[in-house]
C-alpha cells in the first residue's frame, strides 16, 4: 500500500517520544513492503528552536528507500505558553495540510496526535484523495492540558471538546494506546461508531536498548559508582509528581548509599533544579547523547513512572516499554487499573501504587530497595515481556490490518490485544 503518515516529529527529531514512535513504525512498516510519504517539521524539539543545521528553508524534501520525507517549518514555542502553541500549532497544521496535498494519491492517510490539528490536515489530505483516515491518538487532547490546569477558559475548553469530539466522529478509526484510553474516546462517539476505536499499544525498539551492566559509564560521569540508583529519566513536566521524589530523598537522606538521579529536561525542570540543589542524595542530568541510552537507563536500580492522579485516561507514559527493555525494576506511582499498572502486574515488572500518594510510595520504595534479588527478578521479567510482545515489527502488523480493512471497506476489529496475554 501507499500510506501518508502526518506527524510531529520524525527522525533525527528524537528526543520527543512520538518521534521515535514514528521513526520505528515506518520503518516496520517499509520492511513490509509499504511505500511511505511523512510529512513532519524540521527538527527542533530538544531545544524548542529549529536546529541550525536545518534552518535556512521552510520547506524539505528528502527521498528514501522506501518513499520521502517532507519537512516543513514547526513553528516553534515555549511549552509553558499555551496560547502561543495553540497559534504555532495552526501554522504547522497549514504547511503540513498544503505539503500532504501535493504528495498524490494514496491508499491510507495517518495523522498523529498531539497536536490533534494534524488530524485535521489528514482529513482534509482524506478527502482530496478519497482514501480512508486514520486518527492516532498519543495522548487525548485537550483532557490532558485541562487536568493539568493548562487550559482553564470555559469557552476555549468547549471550543476544544467539540474539536476532539469531530475528529473522532471524521476519522474511520482512531487508535490509541490503552483500555484507558479506548474508554475515554469511545464515550465521546455515537454507540454506532465506537467500534472504530482500536488498541495498538506503543512498543520498544530493542536494538536501541540493551541490557548492560550497572557499573557503566553514565555512572562514572554522575559518581554514581556503588551506589543503589533510583531514577526517573524522560520528560521532566507538569505531568509528573516529581513532589514524590522530593520527599523520597528527604526520607533516606541518612543512607550515603542510596542516590536519587532525574535524567532529563522539560518546563519542570527549574523547580527539580531548585529543590535538588538543597539535596546531595539527587542528582539532576540532562538527556544524554541517544546513542548512551543503553547506560542511562541500566544504570538505574530502579525507574520510576510518576504520573498525576487523573491524567492515565489520557495519557500513556512511553518511557513504561523503556523502562521494561533496560530489565530494571519499576516503581510507578499510577492510578489504579490503568495500562501502566495492569501492564506490570501482567509483566511482573515491578510495583505500581496509587498517585500522589507519599505514604504507599514510600513504603514500596523500601521495599524495593531492601530486596535486590526481587529487583534483579523484575528486571528480567520485564525485559522478557516487551521482547516477546512489544517489538515495532509485532504493532506494525496490527497497524496494517486496520489499514488493509479500511481500504478493503471491511469492519475494522476492535478487539483488544491484551486478550492473548491474559
Amino acid at each position: 500500500m501507499r500510506l501518508l503518515l502526518l506527524c510531529p516529529h520524525f527522525t533525527p527529531d528524537l528526543h520527543a517520544a512520538t518521534g521515535e514512535v514514528m521513526t520505528k513504525l515506518v520503518e516496520a512498516l517499509a520492511r513490509r513492503n509499504h511505500q511511505i510519504t511523512v510529512v513532519t517539521s524540521l527538527p527542533w524539539y530538544q531545544h524548542h528552536d529549529v536546529d541550525p543545521a536545518w534552518r535556512g528553508r521552510p520547506w524539505r524534501v528528502e527521498r528514501t528507500a522506501w518513499g520521502r520525507v517532507v519537512r516543513v517549518w514547526p513553528f516553534p514555542t515555549d511549552k509553558t505558553n499555551i496560547a502561543a502553541r495553540a497559534v504555532g500549532f495552526g501554522g504547522l497544521t497549514s504547511l503540513v495540510t498544503a505539503a500532504a496535498l501535493t504528495q498524490g494519491r494514496h491508499d491510507v492517510v495517518l495523522g498523529m496526535s498531539p497536536p490533534p490539528f494534524l488530524g485535521d490536515a489528514a482529513w482534509i489530505a482524506a478527502r482530496r484523495w478519497r482514501a480512508p483516515m486514520v486518527f492516532n491518538t498519543q495522548d487525548i487532547f485537550p483532557d490532558v492540558a485541562i487536568d493539568l490546569g493548562a487550559l482553564s477558559n470555559r469557552r476555549m475548553v468547549e471550543l476544544a471538546k467539540r474539536h476532539e469530539r469531530s475528529l473522532y466522529r471524521r476519522a474511520d478509526a482512531v487508535t490509541v494506546l490503552s483500555r484507558d484510553q479506548a474508554d475515554n474516546v469511545a464515550a465521546k462517539l455515537p454507540a454506532d461508531q465506537r467500534d472504530k476505536v482500536v488498541i495498538i499499544h506503543n512498543f520498544v525498539d530493542l536494538d536501541r536498548i540493551e541490557v548492560v551492566e550497572r557499573e557503566n559509564g553514565y555512572r562514572r560521569r554522575h559518581q554514581l559508582t556503588g551506589k543503589t540508583v533510583v531514577m526517573y529519566s524522560g520528560n521532566v513536566g507538569l505531568s509528573q509528581s516529581f513532589d514524590l521524589v522530593r520527599a523520597a530523598a528527604v526520607a533516606w537522606r541518612h543512607r550515603p548509599d542510596v542516590q536519587f538521579v532525574i535524567n532529563g529536561e522539560g518546563a519542570a525542570r527549574p523547580e527539580v533544579d531548585r529543590w535538588a540543589a538543597e539535596l546531595p542524595n539527587v542528582t539532576v542530568a540532562d538527556f544524554a547523547p541517544r546513542a548512551e541510552v543503553s547506560d542511562v537507563l541500566g544504570a538505574a536500580d530502579v525507574h520510576l513512572i510518576l504520573l498525576k492522579r487523573g491524567l492515565a485516561r489520557s495519557s500513556t507514559p512511553s518511557k513504561l516499554y523503556a523502562n521494561l527493555a533496560s530489565g530494571r525494576a519499576i516503581l510507578a506511582s499510577i492510578d489504579e487499573g490503568s495500562e501502566v499498572a495492569t501492564t506490570m502486574a501482567r509483566a511482573g515488572a515491578g510495583l505500581a501504587v496509587p498517585p500522589e500518594a507519599p505514604d504507599a510510595f514510600l513504603s514500596a520504595l523500601a521495599s524495593l530497595l531492601d530486596d535486590p534479588v526481587q529487583r534483579e527478578l523484575m528486571g528480567k521479567r520485564g525485559r522478557s515481556y516487551v521482547e516477546e510482545w512489544l517489538t515495532p515489527d509485532q504493532q506494525a502488523v496490527r497497524y496494517e490490518q486496520v489499514f488493509e480493512r479500511l481500504v478493503a471497506g471491511d469492519p475494522i476489529d476492535p478487539s483488544d490485544p491484551d486478550r492473548a496475554l491474559q
